[in-house]
């Protein structure tokens, strides 16, 4: 009979994590300590145990393949115009942001020492010393101005403009330091400029075929629609990191074909992985995946502007006839909240949990698509899979049509080019949000009247009135007040219904250590390569 020793201590944790750290297998390591007198459940334990202490040990050294799920031939090394996850991920190797957000959701000095103010309009920011640009170049204040300056440039078409005009003076005070007066008081500066837009170039720069950043990583490749190549880069001011020696990017639009890849090992991270492929990764020990849920939906856009959005009663028609409890169960296979048309997730404070999502009603919807007068008249839904999981939301809004006369049509686009051809243009098209950290940011992105994705062109003085009303409340349960407010007028006016907020689930190698969730989204806020490491 085995026996299990009583006196199994700390020192033998180690020999095993030692054992695991030179490559010996499971099996073998199953089999030494059953010999050793260690039953096969304790044995199990004890390699769990030692499993995730390698794992959360950084190693140094090694290249990385990782996948997205979309790409363009617009992909862009410049921050101020980044529009994908694809952008995103490269921009957080190649750059730095004045802050960063922590899996909290807290805003940590990276360039910065300091970001301080006194009346939350008035700003100073204390910048690090010593931190060096790929070419050599010392960071300084000027580099600062010229980054932030350029959003609010209408030639350079900052994503962020909307978000930079409440910026009305940016200026050098010394080398080290930047004064940020704002048009009116924003407690959320500091949460802002950890925004991907808002990474720091060198001042004067306007190539942006190669980055040249303060990341942790240098461009050695870049092929928009195709691939990044990126090294370590060898003065890196931070402490530690990044462990890897490099590290390649690019998209795997299809989702099996992602899947497949980080199966064979092509790749060692697979982005954003469809709930329907939960079963392949089922019982593959080689396998993990990283699930967050931090506000990333994709939606149904309807154009007010445009027919047939321009008819009230098809979007209200639209709104009944989604059935976001199936989308939830059956195409996000559970990883998913279900939504409420409004772009503030459960995850954010300043969710309104008193706002019930639209019931699901065919019969309503029926009501409304007679009373704009458009039964039997085909009406296309344009869907992607750049738009995550959308082909399959389309679909199940198809069906529903079908039952009640509806003729909605699927039209389904390729991944390349869908962002610059469809999204903000189709009268009806599906888009893809990633998290974003405030309300506010949400809201000015996406549904002032001059925000630069307001997908539904929606428009209303009294949501812009509030907007800027709430931005500078200093009293929190006013400032709530009003946040609830806002989210229940974009329900019910404006023209984007958001059935779900998605679980992000990236599929990574066993071997991957060092990935987190980050409330600004999947593969660590995008930020992971500078972060993780790779086990032998």
């Amino acid at each position: 009979m085995t026996k299990t020793p009583t006196n199994w201590t700390g020192r033998d944790d180690a020999m095993v994590e030692h054992m695991i750290r030179r490559g010996a297998s499971r099996r073998d390591l199953l089999k030494m300590l059953m010999s050793s007198g260690v039953a096969a459940a304790a044995g199990g334990s004890l390699l769990l145990r030692a499993s995730a202490a390698v794992a959360a040990t950084p190693v140094s050294g090694g290249s990385l393949k990782a996948a997205g799920w979309s790409s363009s031939t617009a992909d862009t090394l410049d921050p101020a115009k980044a529009s994908l996850s694809t952008d995103y991920v490269r921009c957080c190797a190649f750059y730095n942001r004045l802050t960063f957000l922590d899996e909290a959701g807290q805003a940590q000095m990276e360039l910065a020492d300091a970001v301080s103010s006194d009346d939350a309009q008035t700003w100073e920011v204390k910048l690090k010393s010593g931190v060096t640009f790929h070419d050599g170049k010392t960071l300084s204040a000027d580099d600062v101005v010229y980054s932030l300056k350029r959003h609010l440039d209408e030639a350079v078409g900052s994503k962020v403009n909307s978000i930079a005009k409440q910026m009305t003076e940016i200026s050098k005070v010394d080398d080290l330091t930047v004064k940020i007066v704002l048009s009116a008081p924003n407690a959320d500066l500091p949460t802002i400029l950890a925004l991907h837009h808002f990474m720091i170039i060198a001042d004067g720069t306007t190539d942006f075929s190669k980055a040249n950043g303060t990341g942790a990583f240098i461009c050695e490749a870049f092929e928009p629609g195709v691939r990044s190549v990126a090294v370590k880069n060898p003065n890196y001011f931070k402490a530690e990191g990044p462990y890897l020696d490099s590290f390649e990017f690019f998209a795997i639009p299809d989702n099996n074909a992602r899947v497949n890849a980080l199966l064979s090992g092509d790749i060692q991270l697979a982005a954003s992985v469809n709930p329907r492929s939960m079963r392949m990764l089922e019982g593959q020990e080689q396998v993990m995946t990283s699930v967050t849920t931090a506000g990333n939906y994709t939606n149904l856009n309807i154009r007010l502007d445009l027919e047939p959005g321009a008819k009230a009663d098809f979007v209200e028609g639209m709104k009944y006839l989604v059935n976001r409890e199936m989308i939830q169960k059956s195409v996000l296979r559970g990883f998913a909240e279900i939504g409420n048309d409004q772009p503030v997730s459960a995850a954010n404070r300043y969710h309104n949990p008193n706002l019930a999502p639209r019931a699901f009603d065919p019969e309503k919807a029926k009501y409304h698509f007679e009373k704009a007068g458009l039964m039997g008249t085909e009406i296309p839904m344009v869907a992607s899979d750049a738009a995550s999981s959308s082909v399959d939301m389309a679909t199940v809004v198809q069906q529903a049509g079908s039952e009640i006369g509806m003729n909605l049509k699927v039209d389904r686009v390729p991944s390349d080019g869908y962002w610059s051809n469809y999204w903000l243009k189709a009268p009806v098209h599906f888009g893809n949000i990633n998290p974003r950290p405030t309300p506010d940011i949400l809201f000015s992105l996406l549904y002032a009247s001059d925000a630069p994705w307001n997908e539904s062109q929606y428009k209303s003085e009294k949501f812009d009135s509030m907007m800027v009303e709430a931005r500078g409340a200093l009293d929190e349960e006013k400032r709530t007040a009003m946040y609830w407010e806002m989210q229940e007028m974009i329900a019910n006016e404006a023209g984007t219904i958001i059935p779900a907020y998605i679980s992000n689930v990236d599929a990574v190698s066993s071997k991957l250590g060092g990935l987190k969730a980050n409330p600004l989204g999947g593969m660590m806020g995008y930020a992971f390569a500078e972060y993780v490491w790779l086990n032998a």
